[in-house]
């Protein structure tokens, strides 16, 4: 993965924008994250170190689909139902697969990102109001990611939950330093953070020793998922928490980071690669997000305690139940890994999205900071006047949120990969188009069952 890395191309409106296609509004301008825009090559290499050469965006995109908002809903099916709701978490990473797949190949085909297509398609009022959803949604992932990173630390060290986030103001800091160091470090960060949580789980699995034929039999469809009203509540939290909306604006944009030939041929062979990046990348995070479940089942549910949800329970019954004393340490290890990754791909997304759907451009170090404090402030409140048990409702609150922005974000994305006007040799065929589409309406209509649910509950 240690590709060379080059000057950027000038991404001025002159030179990145060619005439707008029929199926446009707007002219394209220039991409989000000048900075680092084509500075990867990938041309005139082996296959196999174009495949490194491309390595990279797809792994920034799996870590919103293992971060903290997820770890809640998996340790909550394990814990109550076994090993049962493995089907649901390998059918939402399907899902994630093939709309990962489309947001690449969005942004290689037509040279936007989701955000700027958006903008270059539908009317200012209809732009306007797509911008504030998505930015209610990236606010709501990273609180979610702030909000798991001051539990880790507070577990692992004992630091209150209001100083843990404080101190995930930093990562803002973080992030500046290394893309000004090159797009790959960034990723290569990126990339052990979730070889740490991977090895982490690893163990986890190893330790809790769990039933190798319960965890075949999980990953087969049950029609008691859909019978039981519980498992069904659960169900539809693991596949409202997987498919992150901000990762399909990242996705489109970290994209064009490469500098493959913008030919019909070198936009195919992209985004053939691209897919291969996503979809290994993916893999991995269906790995976490299963591991969650699994050693969930195999403590917590084995011993009776069918109750576990919360991130800090899970952490304190590991080691008594495991009899491994490093259990709840490195649980909470891979916690804080899961939420530092989080929080760069999500100040990421943070500036594509106001760059793209606004074409404002303002300094990198303020995006960032801005996008945090949103976050940062109703964690730091929540956490100072209510503790763990409002955190974890925040946390709760954060993934509902998400749930509901999240076809704004899918059915653009389906409608422009489906427009032969846009996308030209590269549209969708029909039975992606079907498939797309219905992947979207499933998505659609569990997360408004999730959300009637959840509202309703708190009603009660």
């Amino acid at each position: 993965m240690s590709a060379p890395v080059t000057k950027p191309d000038e991404p001025t409106a002159e030179s990145a924008a060619p005439p707008a296609p029929s199926g446009w509004r707007r002219t394209r301008v220039t991409p989000s994250l000048a900075e680092v825009y084509r500075t990867i090559p990938v041309a005139h290499q082996h296959w196999f170190r174009k495949i490194l050469a491309f390595a990279g965006p797809g792994y920034l995109v799996a870590v919103g689909y293992m971060d903290p908002g997820n770890w809640a809903t998996d340790l909550a099916g394990g814990s109550q139902f076994g090993y049962t709701l493995l089907s649901v978490i390998l059918i939402s990473n399907l899902m994630a697969v093939l709309l990962q797949g489309l947001s690449s190949k969005l942004g290689i085909v037509t040279g936007r990102d989701l955000a700027q297509a958006c903008r270059d398609h539908y009317s200012k009022p209809v732009g306007f109001a797509l911008w504030v959803l998505c930015e209610i949604a990236i606010a709501a992932c990273d609180l979610a990611e702030v909000i798991g990173t001051a539990i880790a630390l507070n577990l692992l060290f004992g630091i209150p939950l209001a100083w843990g986030v404080a101190i995930t103001a930093l990562d803002v800091l973080i992030v500046l330093y290394l893309q000004n160091k090159g797009f790959r470090l960034l990723e290569a960060l990126v990339i052990s953070l979730v070889a740490v949580v991977g090895i982490c789980f690893l163990f986890e699995i190893i330790v809790s020793r769990p039933e190798i034929s319960g965890i075949v039999k999980g990953f087969v469809p049950h029609i008691e998922v859909i019978r039981n009203p519980q498992m069904l509540y659960i169900a539809m939290g693991i596949l409202g928490a997987t498919v992150m909306p901000h990762n399909l604006y990242l996705h489109s944009s970290i994209v064009q980071t490469r500098k493959y030939e913008e030919t019909t041929d070198g936009k195919r062979e992209a985004v053939r690669y691209a897919f291969i990046d996503s979809t290994i990348a993916l893999s991995f995070a269906l790995f976490i997000n299963a591991s969650i479940l699994i050693v969930a089942a195999a403590t917590f549910h084995r011993s009776g305690n069918t109750q576990v949800a919360e991130i800090q329970d899970a952490y304190q019954l590991l080691t008594p139940l495991l009899g491994v004393g490093a259990a709840s340490v490195v649980f909470a290890l891979a916690l804080l890994a899961s939420g530092q990754n989080s929080t760069i791909t999500g100040t990421l997304a943070g500036q594509i999205v106001m760059e793209g759907f606004l074409n404002l451009r303002i300094r990198p170090w303020l995006r960032r900071l801005i996008t945090r404090g949103i976050a940062i402030v109703p964690a730091a409140i929540t956490a100072i006047l209510y503790g763990a048990s409002g955190t974890a409702k925040l946390l709760v609150l954060s993934q509902v949120i998400l749930s509901l922005q999240l076809s704004f974000a899918v059915f653009p994305l389906v409608i422009f990969t489906s427009d032969p006007r846009k996308m030209g040799p590269f549209v969708n065929p029909r039975w992606l188009k079907v498939l797309a589409y219905t992947i979207g309406g499933v998505i659609a209509s569990l997360n408004v069952w999730l959300l009637v649910q959840t509202v309703g509950g708190w009603l009660d």
